[in-house]
């Protein structure tokens, strides 16, 4: 497992309080994970979740993911907890706005420590956002505690890929992301296991690396001005940002960044 040992939740609620997490935003759309709806639909999918049921979203920003499973799935209500207070401002008004405000509750909290009632949930929800989390090992206990016997966990989460990071790509790659850590595929497998899971699907979903072409496709051609704007017209800034943004798309490529797909079931 890769580390920085820097970065700390309040490192991670400032880039999603900032531009920063406007421009994920911008290239990602309001569902801020590889493979947008696509994505969604699948982990949905495989996890089959069910109308009528009730899920918690940990980490849910700004509650994309929650409206999903609500429209098309036919949730009957879910709970996003976030540590944020800026995208949980925009999850209830977009919540409100697309008809959500009564099958939806936010709640700001560290998801390690959730305040949530245990095994209440039918189902437990994440979309790339665990790998922000400084305790992983806690993520996935309160997970765990949350859902109920026989509930799923299901999520997606940037993880080490196959061919793995060297140190110096692990160091420069964390740094960038503002991520604490980053697991590998069995690393997380392993914990869903040691807290009373069984683990019915880890697998690669292979959307990185073309994902990773398109978002800087998309600056290049289409989005540099929005970015600008962002960033406040910083060219310097600018040049970094894709610079880094390449060495990801380099990564991805290589094999040694992947999206993992988890799907689990609580004992």
């Amino acid at each position: 497992m890769h580390e920085n040992p820097q970065v700390t939740l309040k490192t991670v609620t400032d880039v999603y309080d900032g531009p920063e997490g406007d421009l994920w935003e911008l290239l990602m759309g309001q569902q801020i994970h590889l493979g947008g709806l696509t994505s969604s639909i699948d982990l949905a999918e495989q996890a089959g979740i069910a109308a009528g049921t009730r899920g918690v979203d940990l980490c849910c920003c700004n509650g994309a993911g929650m409206r999903f499973l609500l429209r098309t799935r036919g949730v009957a209500h879910m709970t996003g907890v976030d540590a944020c207070a800026t995208v949980l401002t925009r999850a209830r008004e977009r919540s409100a706005a697309e008809g959500f405000a009564e099958r939806t509750r936010f709640v700001q909290a560290d998801v390690t420590a959730s305040g949530l009632e245990g095994a209440a949930a039918d189902f437990v929800w994440g979309e790339d956002a665990w790998c922000y989390i400084v305790d992983k090992e806690r993520l996935i206990a309160e997970a765990a505690r949350i859902v109920r016997g026989g509930g799923m966990i299901a999520f997606t989460d940037w993880v080490e890929g196959p061919a793995g990071l060297s140190a110096a790509e692990g160091e420069r790659f964390l740094r960038f992301m503002k991520f604490p850590s980053l697991l590998t595929m069995s690393g997380y497998a392993d914990l869903l296991g040691a807290h009373g899971c069984r683990v019915v699907r880890a697998v690669d979903t292979g959307r990185f690396a073309a994902c990773m072409d398109l978002y800087l496709n998309m600056v290049g051609m289409q989005l540099t001005s929005d970015v600008l704007r962002i960033i406040g017209h910083d060219q310097e800034l600018f040049r970094a940002l894709a610079g880094e943004m390449s060495f990801m798309q380099e990564l991805a490529h290589a094999g040694k960044i992947a999206q993992g797909q988890f799907v689990a079931r609580k004992r």
